[in-house]
């Protein structure tokens, strides 16, 4: 369990968590584990948040330097991640060509697009959600959700190696239903904390939609990909996370 949440902050979050041992049950554990590395990112997001309330920031402000404490948290990689599917997914080839133009450094078109809308849609979402921080937080542990499902037995991976080639297939549906209601529980009860039965609710849809948005997504990268790659998981992070705080800014 240690090893696995060591992993998890390694692979998902810029802060240092020392050497943890890789092979795949580590990764299994450190998958199912996502969501509460999530936190981290989603805890310095929800403390610029505060800062900027109490320094009398406007909520659009606060809200921008919360996603860039989040980017910076992650060292952008989820952010990478969905510029490079939208690249390949865009460019029309087949998977073979769709996942060479996903390999390259550069950005394209379709890259550059799919960050501006979801960094816009992120803060945006952020400064109108009734809570801020704890939308923040909510959305960081739905975001990460969609790691145990995209690794879940039957999702193949779409290369030989890399990160999508040691979580692929690691991760039981049990384990993934248990981890969504971890995460459901968590985050009715901060929605209930801020916002009273009805913050609940709200929360607890905003990880539902957050999810079902990712998986649509998976399908569709799977279909056109072959499987999963690093990529495309730090892409359906950023999605799923988007879509929770869109819920999360909609008013209960």
């Amino acid at each position: 369990m240690i090893e696995g949440l060591r992993l998890a902050v390694t692979l998902l979050t810029a802060v240092p968590a020392g050497t943890a041992r890789v092979d795949r049950g580590t990764a299994r554990t450190a998958m199912l584990l996502a969501p509460a590395a999530g936190l981290i990112p989603g805890g310095a997001a929800a403390l610029v948040l505060l800062a900027g309330g109490l320094l009398g920031l406007s909520a659009l402000l606060a809200a921008v330097l919360a996603v860039a404490a989040t980017a910076a948290a992650t060292r952008a990689l989820h952010l990478d991640g969905l510029a490079d599917l939208a690249d390949g997914l865009g460019s029309g080839r087949p998977a073979a060509g769709a996942l060479a133009v996903m390999k390259r450094s550069d950005i394209g078109p379709f890259g550059v697009v799919a960050l501006l809308l979801a960094l816009l849609v992120q803060a945006a979402a952020l400064a109108s959600a009734p809570h801020p921080a704890a939308a923040a937080l909510v959305a960081a542990a739905a975001g990460r959700l969609a790691l145990p499902w995209a690794c879940r037995t039957g999702v193949p991976a779409a290369r030989p190696g890399g990160l999508g080639a040691l979580v692929a297939g690691t991760v039981g549906t049990r384990a993934a239903l248990l981890a969504t209601a971890a995460v459901a529980a968590a985050a009715a009860g901060a929605g209930a904390a801020a916002g009273g039965p009805g913050g609940a609710i709200h929360s607890a849809a905003a990880v539902a939609v957050a999810l079902a948005s990712a998986l649509a997504m998976l399908r569709h990268a799977v279909r056109r990909l072959g499987g999963v790659t690093g990529d495309v998981l730090g892409a359906l992070v950023e999605i799923a996370a988007t879509a929770a705080l869109v819920v999360l800014a909609a008013r209960p």
